[in-house]
């Protein structure tokens, strides 16, 4: 438990639970206030807009505008599938072109202003789509897709002529897909798939390919929003509509970039409380990949860090490779809640079996070692020199016959087994078949997750194609990486989302007593002295050492006194940010002497290195602990982010830290200690006492509050060393450096 200065922070974070289940008319999310309420202390909205874009995935009526049935031209091919696709939806198509009577049979209009009735979709198959942003919301169109290329994606002049289209749009009040974007919502989906779905959100169309052709296996999509340059409707728009979507069961998502951090969580808070899953590639983990992604899209790809963390915090599955994303997708779209974390590898090869359940423990999933009751069971139809422990060795007769489906069963009605895996790691007909047989019929009688690696590089094996993709309760995979992820991420998923309680429902409304105070010592543009930076953390309830700032010898030793020796001095300024380095700190002073010699060395220092003092600090000597960092920063994409991390030297040599965006509570940021290698430092080490954890949480939630609060007016802090000390002791900062926006 702690403290009750902690106590007293947590209460302003305790708010009402915004309502999150209202979806505005198209356009309303531009320049609508959010409710009282509604938004966090830094003004900042706490819930996500849900855009209504049924009328543009299945719009009523559709406009072609560029329309083209002149052959060679490639005006026409869109033209073809944009009218077959309206065909399938049920819309009805009108053509524009100035000089068209007809396009492939149908009226053509000349222009929007003559179209024949109101349109929910425009699509503008013109190279500059801005002229007739006017023209569309003058005829009240509700959507529009601008396919052209040249904006953000080419450097500075296309990222103007792309705000240009922004800015007409959002005075439009219609919704923009695009620019830069591509024919994949207009896709051909199989409608003889039944099951939860896929919804699918590419910045690049060529990304989606993979998962699209999830279909011949049987993988049930919805929806493919190819976002492009998201000009106005981004991928976070699309999460927040998808997650409210009864047919969808995971949202798949191919990123460059994010549009705005803030909404993309938003969006994944959404998801969250919905329980629907995210799962996404994100580009931008190296400096060349970041790089590459801006020319592509023009987005910000942000530090990867924190892009990083702000998925973990809002249960974002973050995954590296595409057939990740296709595996993990597909499974956590159809795989039942599980009823169990246990795991259980079973195989007809001892070898295989070893090998995934090394490869499943080393990454993290639960492998129970199964009861001496049930090994005494399946020892009944499996050789007893063989070990059923877990991983189960049948030793490959048993499933050639009615033994193998009375050894699956026997596995499936463990208590403690929620997910049977069996590795097959090549075709031996007609064992296999037998096998891949009983795995399907086992599958439909429980409501455990059964799973298969099926490791043939052929794949075309009728026990494959027919039997294992032929089941929808069964998921089926190629290779032992993509399985362990898969099903890792699933359990995670369904943990996470159990106990998940949304950030943004406890985010403070009001500035608290302590924002007043400390506004009264921020300095706009400058570096706040040692001595206003720890009144500001003081201001904020953080403990500091005793202290007297001092300007003379004399009222050093006077100072000292009144503080207690032992003392620490050190040098105070606007532009200190390296003491120690250069000889501007004095430890251990025992003695009035002391005292003023330090004095006297300090301030010789100071004008010979040419640093203006404010004076120096005498400084109550505090006891060792473990040393810690605490510290807030921007980024570009966030906003506010708090770091935690080993302190003193060791987070410039070690950078071990961990990173979350506020708003966050007590459990995340708990989350982040477990997070660091140097973990076990603070539970002791060599015969040394564990520190004060829960007074180190609650820095970092006060550090947390102070972002918040002071929001772009506090630019940087770093706490740096934060002395946690033995448990029951506290923590308290014994530098701090604060730069004001």
């Amino acid at each position: 438990m702690l403290g009750s200065t902690h106590g007293t922070l947590t209460t302003d974070f305790r708010a009402r639970v915004v309502a999150c289940g209202e979806q505005p008319r198209p356009g309303a999310v531009h320049g609508t206030a959010a409710a009282e309420g509604d938004l966090d202390v830094s003004g900042r909205p706490l819930h996500a807009p849900v855009p209504d874009l049924d009328r543009f995935f299945r719009p009523e009526s559709l406009a072609v505008i560029g329309a083209s049935d002149a052959e060679g031209r490639p005006n026409t091919g869109i033209t073809r599938q944009l009218i077959a696709w309206a065909e399938r939806v049920g819309a009805r198509v009108h053509p524009v072109h100035p000089t068209r009577e007809s396009v492939f049979g149908l009226p053509c209009s000349a222009s929007v202003a003559d179209l024949p009735e109101q349109v929910d979709l425009a699509v503008l198959l013109v190279a500059d789509p801005l002229p007739l942003i006017d023209e569309l919301a003058e005829a009240k169109v509700k959507f529009a897709v601008a396919f052209a290329s040249g904006f953000a994606e080419t450097g500075e002049d296309g990222a103007a002529a792309q705000e240009h289209l922004a800015a007409a749009v959002r005075r439009s009040g219609m919704r923009l897909l695009g620019p830069n974007t591509n024919l994949n919502a207009f896709e051909r989906f199989r409608d003889d798939l039944e099951g939860p779905a896929i919804a699918l959100i590419t910045q690049s169309g060529h990304q989606g390919r993979p998962l699209f052709a999830l279909q011949e296996l049987g993988i049930r999509l919805s929806h493919w929003a190819p976002t492009g340059n998201e000009a106005d409707l981004e991928a976070a728009d699309f999460i927040s509509y998808f997650a409210e979507r009864p047919e969808v069961g995971a949202v798949a998502c191919y990123l460059e970039g994010l549009k705005d951090g803030r909404s993309f969580l938003l969006a994944a808070d959404r998801a969250a409380r919905a329980r629907v899953p995210v799962v996404a590639v994100k580009v931008g983990r190296t400096e060349t990949g970041a790089r590459t992604a801006a020319s592509h899209t023009g987005k910000l790809t942000g530090a990867d860090q924190v892009v990083d963390a702000a998925m973990r915090q809002y249960g974002v599955i973050r995954v590296d490779g595409l057939d990740e994303l296709q595996d993990t997708s597909a499974l956590l779209a159809r795989a039942r809640p599980p009823v169990a974390d246990g795991v259980v590898v079973y195989s007809i090869s001892g070898g295989t079996g070893a090998h995934f359940a090394d490869l499943a423990t080393a990454a993290g999933l639960t492998l129970p070692t199964l009861s001496a009751a049930k090994q005494a069971e399946l020892h009944e139809w499996i050789p007893p020199y063989l070990n059923v422990s877990n991983p189960v060795d049948n030793g490959g007769h048993p499933v050639g016959d009615w033994r193998g489906r009375k050894i699956i069963d026997a596995i499936l009605a463990d208590p403690a087994v929620g997910v049977l895996i069996c590795p097959i790691t090549g075709p031996f007909p007609p064992m296999s078949d037998r096998l891949a047989r009983d795995l399907v019929e086992a599958a439909e009688q429980t409501d455990k997750l059964v799973c298969v690696v099926w490791g043939s590089p052929v794949g075309t094996e009728a026990a494959y194609r027919e039997t294992l993709l032929g089941s929808s309760r069964v998921a089926t995979f190629r290779t032992f990486a993509n399985c362990i992820g898969a099903v890792r991420a699933h359990l995670a998923h369904h943990r996470f989302t159990s106990s998940y309680r949304s950030p943004f429902d406890e985010a403070p409304r009001v500035p608290s007593p302590s924002f007043r105070k400390a506004q009264a010592l921020m300095r706009p543009g400058r570096q706040l002295s040692e001595h206003a930076a720890k009144q500001l953390l003081r201001a904020y309830g953080i403990r500091v050492p005793r202290e007297q700032l001092v300007t003379s010898a004399a009222a050093a030793v006077r100072a000292a006194g009144q503080v207690g020796y032992p003392v620490v001095m050190k040098a105070s300024g606007t532009h200190l940010a390296h003491k120690t380095e250069l000889g501007l700190v004095k430890v251990g002073l025992t003695s009035a002497s002391q005292v003023r010699d330090a004095y006297r060395e300090l301030t010789d220092i100071a004008r010979y290195e040419g640093v203006e003092l404010d004076g120096v600090l005498v400084c109550q000597m505090v006891a060792r602990g473990v040393e810690m960092v605490v510290g807030v920063t921007h980024d570009a994409l966030f906003g506010p982010t708090v770091t935690v991390g080993l302190g003193g030297v060791l987070v410039e040599v070690l950078g071990d830290a961990a990173v979350r965006v506020p708003p966050f509570g007590e459990e995340q940021a708990r989350d982040m200690l477990d997070e660091l290698r140097g973990r076990a430092l603070l539970e002791g080490v060599r015969g040394g006492p564990p520190v004060d954890v829960d007074a180190l949480v609650e820095v970092v939630l006060r550090v947390q509050r102070m972002a918040l609060e002071l929001g772009g007016d506090l630019a940087e802090l770093d706490i740096n060393p934060l002395m946690v000390l033995p448990r029951g002791q506290g923590a308290v900062a014994l530098d701090a450096l604060v730069v004001c926006s």
